[in-house]
């Protein structure tokens, strides 16, 4: 059973418009705020619109029109037969967002498993994207130490589902305990009721670092300075983007972790607009 939105996810939810797309036997459903010039933000894995509960109010102030679906396969849009991976959601998606916003081009934010998404969306469409962000991104060929999640399926009591749930919040995406709070809790225990997509393989590849340098947008990536994921890595994923010579800025947020738009929502916010009105 899907846990049910926190107060403050239904706040912002309200101020949406919903859109909906044919999608498998089911839909792919976006929310959308503000008017104006689209961008598409795309979540993470095991996640849902509401990794960005707290950007899209600033984003849509700023003038854009926020575009936030629920990939296909996680929060409320059906999953593809036989979609497995990032690679099978591209084609889904690129049709949807033509239907939802047109042809493009597009600024499109991908968070996670959504940047790694939205890159191969990029090599694949090339005229769909204008400027590419990524956020917190795999598929960039570092690996470190797999990180010690725990199992929160097998646990029949709210309390100790939890207790789990705090713990991988903390191990893997935010970085100080004080913001695991009931909002980032309420958020994450959602999402993952509804997550339906299991293998994230290409997330362990370089699949997204060989993309890059074929992208005929512009890009950009952000990272919360202290994401567990990759802190150990910055001088290869420096080297690694440097290298890309239609790459732009690499901007690390300080004090945050791996959900560093949620974690340090004004400062992410700020960078992000800055980065999308540079031409």
């Amino acid at each position: 059973m899907s846990s049910p939105l926190h107060p403050e996810a239904r706040r912002v939810l309200a101020l949406a418009t919903r859109i909906e797309t044919p999608c498998a036997d089911g839909a792919l459903v976006w929310h959308a705020w503000g008017d104006g010039e689209p961008l598409v933000l795309l979540h993470g894995g095991s996640g849902s619109w509401t990794h960005w509960l707290r950007n899209v109010e600033a984003l849509a102030a700023a003038g854009r029109r926020v575009l936030a679906p629920d990939l296909p396969g996680s929060g409320e849009s059906a999953l593809p037969a036989g979609a497995a991976d990032a690679d099978d959601l591209v084609d889904p998606l690129a049709a949807s967002l033509r239907e939802v916003a047109g042809d493009g081009p597009h600024d499109i934010v991908g968070f996670s498993f959504g940047g790694l998404t939205a890159g191969l969306l990029a090599q694949r469409y090339h005229g769909l994207v204008r400027k590419l962000v990524l956020v917190g991104v795999p598929g960039l060929g570092v690996r470190g130490e797999r990180l010690k999640l725990r199992t929160w399926r097998d646990e029949a009591d709210a309390a100790a589902r939890e207790a789990v749930h705090r713990h991988n919040l903390g191990v893997l995406m935010l970085h100080r305990p004080e913001s695991i709070d009931a909002l980032a809790l309420a958020l994450h225990a959602a999402n993952l009721s509804r997550d339906r997509m299991r293998s994230r393989r290409l997330a362990l590849t370089d699949i997204l670092a060989r993309a890059l340098p074929t992208l005929a947008c512009e890009r950009h990536a952000i990272f919360g300075a202290q994401d567990a994921l990759y802190a150990d890595f910055w001088p290869g994923i420096q080297r690694l983007f440097a290298a890309d010579p239609g790459f732009g800025e690499l901007v690390f947020i300080p004090g945050a972790g791996h959900w560093v738009q949620f974690e340090e929502a004004a400062a992410f916010n700020t960078e992000l607009l800055r980065l999308l009105k540079k031409r």
